[in-house]
C-alpha cells in the first residue's frame, strides 16, 4: 500500500483539472465518421483522447479497389466483409447449439475487451492501479455465476449425478457472491489518495461493461435453450435490417435521421423496417418446419451430449388464418397458412428494425463522447466485435422477455427433475396429492380405464 501511495503522489492532477493533451489539427477533428463537430470536440476537450487505430484493411483488397473512391472503396469492404462473416455465421450454425455457445462466450470476452481497453487507453496515465486485474476478475467472477446457474437449470440431472458437482450447486450462490466480495475488497485496497474519484468512475465502468456484455450474453444461451430459432431469426433479423438500412441509406439516402448518427438516414431506416419485416416472416416460414431448429437444446443424460429433437408444438404447426376484408380484396385468397411463430416473427422484425438501431445509437453517443470511429480494428471496414453486436444485446433481452411473457409455459421436464431430487417421504407426498387431485377432477379413473 506504501508503494501505491508514493505512485499515486506522482500522478498528475485528477480528469477535471487536467487540460487537453493533443487538440489535434481541424482536420483531425472533422475525421469521426459519426460527425464530431469542432465544437463538441471543445466542450470534450477534458477528456483524453484513446489513439484512432491504424487502418487494417487487407493488402489484397486495397490494392484491387485502389481505383475507386474513399465511399465507395467502403462499401466494397463492408460487403465482402458481411458476406464472409455471414457465410461463417452460417458454418457455425451447422456445427451446432454447443459451438453456438462457444461462440457467444467468445464474442462477450472479446466485447468486454474493447470496452475495458477504452478505459484503460483514456486513462492509463494515471497508472490506476489494479484496474485491468479488477476488470477481468469481475467478469470472472460474473460469468461464474450466471453459467453456474445455466449448468444447474438445464443440466440438473448431471449435477445430481456427481457428487463435486452437486456440492458446487448446492453453494454455489454462495460460492458467487464471496469471489466477488473478494473483487470487491482488492478494489478498496487498492484506493490511491488524489485518485478516489477517478477510480470510482473505473469501478463503476467495468460493472456497466459487465452489466451491458455479460448479462444480455446470458440471455443469448437461454434464447437459444429455447430452440435455435429463437436465436437465428432474432439475430438474422438485427443483420438483415443493418444491411438493408445500409443500403437503402447508401443509394436512397437524403434526410438525416438522428444527430448521435449523422451517416444515418429516414430512408435507411424506412427501408430497413419493411425489408427486415419481410426476410423475419420468409425466413421463420423456412426454419419453423425443421425440428432442428424449433425443438428445444436439451441434455441427454445417457449419451452425455445435446440433443434437438421433440414433436413439435402448436406453434410450429401450419395453421389457416382468414385475412381482413380489405388483403381478401386485393389478394382473393379468404385464408392463407402460417405457422403461429410467423405471426410472432413479425414482433421481433418490428423490435429489430425500430428500437434494435437505438443500441447503435447508444454506442455512436459513446464513441463520440471519446472522440472514436470505432471500439476497435477487428474487422475491416465494420471496426472491432462491439460495433456489430451493439444492437444484438439489446434484442436479446427483448427475445428473452417476449418468450417468459408470451410463450414459455410450465415445463414438465423441469417439474420432474426437481421431485426427482426430494427425499422419498417427500415425493410419497406429492404422489398421494397428486392422486387426490385427479380423483376430485375425475381424471384418475379415466386414466385407470384406458390403463386397462
Amino acid at each position: 500500500m506504501t508503494e501505491l501511495r508514493h505512485r499515486g503522489a506522482r500522478d498528475t492532477e485528477p480528469l477535471q483539472q487536467q487540460p487537453s493533451e493533443d487538440k489535434g489539427s481541424d482536420s483531425e477533428l472533422k475525421v469521426d465518421k459519426d460527425g464530431v463537430s469542432d465544437n463538441e470536440s471543445k466542450v470534450d476537450s477534458g477528456v483524453p483522447e484513446v489513439p484512432v487505430p491504424a487502418d487494417d484493411t487487407p493488402e489484397v483488397l486495397n490494392k484491387a479497389l485502389s481505383g475507386l473512391s474513399s465511399r465507395w472503396k467502403n462499401w466494397w469492404v463492408r460487403g465482402i466483409l458481411t458476406l464472409a462473416m455471414i457465410s461463417f455465421f452460417f458454418f457455425i450454425i451447422y456445427l451446432g447449439p454447443m459451438v453456438l455457445m462457444m461462440i457467444v462466450l467468445c464474442v462477450q470476452i472479446k466485447c468486454f475487451q474493447e470496452i475495458i481497453t477504452i478505459g484503460y487507453s483514456v486513462y492509463h496515465s494515471y497508472h490506476l492501479p489494479w484496474f485491468r486485474t479488477l476488470s477481468w476478475y469481475f467478469l470472472l467472477c460474473v460469468n461464474y455465476f450466471f453459467y453456474g446457474e445455466t449448468v444447474t437449470d438445464y443440466f440438473f440431472t448431471l449435477v445430481q449425478r456427481e457428487e463435486p458437482l452437486r456440492i458446487l450447486s448446492k453453494y454455489h450462490r454462495f460460492i458467487s457472491f464471496a469471489l466477488y466480495l473478494t473483487g470487491f475488497c482488492m478494489f478498496v485496497l487498492s484506493l490511491v489518495k488524489k485518485h478516489y474519484r477517478l477510480q470510482f468512475y473505473m469501478f463503476g465502468w467495468t460493472h456497466v461493461t459487465l452489466l451491458i456484455v455479460v448479462t444480455q450474453s446470458h440471455l443469448i444461451i437461454h434464447n437459444l435453450f429455447e430452440g435455435m430459432i429463437w436465436f437465428i431469426v432474432p439475430i438474422s433479423c438485427v443483420i438483415c435490417n443493418d444491411i438493408m438500412a445500409y443500403m437503402f441509406g447508401f443509394f436512397f439516402g437524403r434526410t438525416p435521421l438522428i444527430k448521435l448518427s449523422p451517416k444515418k438516414t429516414w430512408e435507411g431506416f424506412i427501408g430497413g423496417f419493411f425489408s427486415t419485416i419481410v426476410f423475419g416472416i420468409m425466413l421463420s416460414y423456412v426454419m419453423a418446419g425443421y425440428r432442428y431448429f424449433v425443438c428445444p437444446v436439451e441434455f441427454n443424460n445417457d449419451s452425455n451430449s445435446f440433443q434437438v429433437d421433440c414433436e413439435p408444438s402448436e406453434l410450429f404447426q401450419l395453421q389457416d388464418y382468414a385475412l381482413p376484408g380489405i388483403l381478401e380484396s386485393v389478394t382473393g385468397w379468404t385464408t392463407v397458412r402460417l405457422y403461429p411463430f410467423q405471426i410472432h416473427s413479425i414482433a421481433l422484425s418490428s423490435f429489430a428494425s425500430i428500437v434494435g438501431p437505438f443500441g447503435g445509437f447508444f454506442a455512436s453517443g459513446f464513441k463520440r463522447a471519446f472522440k472514436i470511429k470505432d471500439f476497435a480494428n477487428t474487422i475491416p471496414g465494420h471496426g472491432g466485435i462491439m460495433d456489430r453486436f451493439d444492437c444484438q444485446y439489446l434484442m436479446a433481452t427483448f427475445v428473452n422477455v417476449y418468450i417468459a411473457s408470451f410463450i414459455r409455459g410450465p415445463n414438465p421436464s423441469k417439474v420432474i427433475q426437481q421431485l426427482l431430487a426430494l427425499r422419498a417421504d417427500q415425493q410419497l407426498h406429492i404422489f398421494n396429492s397428486l392422486k387426490a387431485h385427479l380423483t376430485e377432477k375425475g381424471l384418475l379413473p379415466a386414466l385407470e380405464e384406458a390403463a386397462a
